[in-house]
């Protein structure tokens, strides 16, 4: 939890503790004052806490909210079925979609059982069979991204995890139906990326995506994870980052706080975005839509030209490097 929200929580708890009291008008004003001020200027850190935060609406809350006939499929038909991803068949305003989502728990003992919403080979082999079934049927994807990362135990190793998400990149890349993506807490490496080869690709704004945690990043950087939330900043890994970058096309607004503050209202304006941006996809043909989503992802970063000159004595050293090779 973020210490602002700590000191937050501790001003509300003061009002209910004074009762009538009247100075609780004055608290009122100063919690008012507070999340305008304190709240809504969030570091990278504090949004990176915030996609973690225990009450941040999961997966399955969305699912709930926006497809009341949502019906769960499960199983790779190759191995088992992997409960850290949801996949089935729902409507939202009438039109059919097939979902695909990664779930994390909200307690101890349902994390263990979605395995803290890190995926198996046959997780991803799941998704990709839904995918496939979805493009036979001419129906939409949809898929919510909320991961730390594949997860890297020896077992999903032994069964080809890195092959699976490879696959998954590919076979997406080439879908001839629209792809409608949600970051929706954390997007993890090739974890999220494995169900996010999309045509949009939305965020809510308090969500992060990137190639590992900060602690990791820090980790490898400087030896020390403590220097997480120094990482979180040098990383862009904001929903304002990735806009800026072009990597995303949407940034669900958040209220003040954090999602789980106001979840019926997060789930509204993800409906209204979804239906957006299917509207637009809707217009392109199947071979149109697997162009368009290359396209976008080709179009990803800038090439730097890199000048040799600047090196110094530093440059001979490189060559000789080079030479030497």
């Amino acid at each position: 939890m973020l210490e602002k929200e700590k000191k937050l929580l501790s001003l509300e708890k003061q009002i209910n503790d004074l009762g009538d009291s009247s100075t609780i008008e004055k608290l009122k004003n100063e919690i008012a004052s507070f999340k305008e001020t304190e709240m809504s200027q969030l570091s990278a850190w504090d949004k990176v806490l915030l996609a973690r935060h225990p009450q941040r609406p999961k997966a399955c809350d969305f699912i709930e909210y926006l497809f009341k006939d949502f019906i769960e499929l499960h199983g790779d038909r190759l191995f088992r079925d992997d409960p850290s991803i949801i996949g089935g068949i729902g409507t939202l305003d009438g039109i059919a979609f097939t979902i695909i989502a990664q779930q994390k728990g909200s307690t101890t003992e349902e994390n263990i059982i979605r395995n803290f919403a890190m995926p198996h080979p046959e997780g991803y082999r799941k998704a990709l069979r839904l995918m496939k079934q979805a493009e036979k049927f001419h129906r939409p994807i949809i898929s919510f991204i909320d991961t730390p990362g594949a997860y890297p135990g020896i077992g999903a190793e032994e069964r080809g995890q890195g092959q699976a998400i490879a696959n998954n990149l590919l076979e997406m890349s080439q879908l001839n139906v629209p792809i409608i993506t949600i970051v929706i807490g954390e997007g993890g490496s090739g974890g999220a990326l494995a169900i996010g080869v999309a045509n949009k690709m939305l965020m809510l704004e308090n969500a992060i995506f990137s190639i590992l945690s900060p602690e990791g990043y820090a980790s490898i950087l400087w030896k020390d994870s403590n220097k997480a939330p120094l990482a979180a900043e040098e990383m862009k890994l904001t929903a304002k980052d990735l806009k800026d970058f072009n990597i995303i096309d949407e940034i669900i607004k958040e209220p003040i706080g954090g999602a789980h503050q106001e979840k019926m209202t997060v789930f509204e304006k993800t409906k209204k975005a979804i239906i957006k941006a299917y509207t637009e996809l809707s217009q392109l043909s199947g071979p149109d839509l697997s162009y368009q989503r290359n396209t976008k992802i080709r179009s990803f970063g800038f090439l730097q030209r890199f000048n040799y000159d600047n090196l110094g004595g530093f440059k001979n050293d490189l060559y000789k490097n080079i030479r030497n090779r």
